[in-house]
């Protein structure tokens, strides 16, 4: 695990916002656009408000979303509604560019019109995630079948936490992508965060090659 420890939630956040704009950036040169998947989260809230008082190609930028929760659109709950909110509702990103998880379709359904979506994409550039107190990311949860369901992205029934029925991309398409960010803060992730480290093969433990940003409370490191 290559990891980054930043003294709190907010330095990791300021961190995490620069690092964002500057594979953005870099994409948009290389390729012309960016495909960016958002995570939902506290901590990856705020990587958003600072994200939109930022100098970026907006106009070339696609969003996607790592998971979402089968909840009417624009309901609170939603990470899109969340991602609205902090960042979407201040740039001027193209509305056809952001792709939305259909969730309120049920998680089969969505998943499957997802997946199609993804088929037809290139490969993401960028990917946020978070890690859960049982180590879950995206909504991926340990022994939970969607966790080894090989589609770009996959139906998610009975989540530990809730609402029970989701959708998430898929492992395989999140290990396509050419980068994974996992922001993790708090103490409550900490426990999680050693079991990885020690080698235990927690969901997000089965990310390839990420970046890991945590501050010291997830890191368990005395200020």
């Amino acid at each position: 695990m290559h990891a980054e420890t930043f003294a709190d939630a907010e330095a990791l956040a300021r961190h995490a916002a620069e690092r964002v704009a500057g594979l953005c950036r870099d994409a948009v040169a290389a390729r012309g656009a960016c495909h960016l998947v958002l995570a939902g989260g506290r901590t990856p809230e705020r990587c958003y408000t600072l994200l939109a008082a930022m100098d970026l190609p907006w106009p070339a930028l696609h969003i996607w979303f790592g998971d979402e929760r089968c909840l009417p659109p624009g309901d609170p709950g939603r990470n899109d509604a969340m991602a609205d909110r902090a960042l979407l509702a201040h740039v001027p990103i193209p509305a056809g560019q952001v792709h939305r998880i259909p969730a309120e379709l049920g998680p089969e359904a969505a998943a499957a019109a997802y997946a199609a979506e993804l088929a037809a994409a290139p490969a993401m550039d960028v990917v946020l995630l978070g890690l859960g107190e049982d180590g879950h990311t995206a909504s991926l949860f340990p022994g939970n079948p969607a966790l080894d369901d090989a589609r770009p992205a996959v139906p998610v029934h009975d989540a530990p936490k809730p609402p029970p029925e989701r959708v998430s991309m898929g492992l395989a398409a999140l290990n396509a992508a050419r980068r994974r960010l996992v922001l993790v803060s708090g103490g409550g992730k900490a426990d999680a965060l050693a079991r990885i480290r020690g080698g235990e093969p927690l969901p997000a433990a089965r990310l390839a090659q990420a970046e890991w940003l945590v501050d010291r409370d997830a890191a368990g490191t005395p200020a």
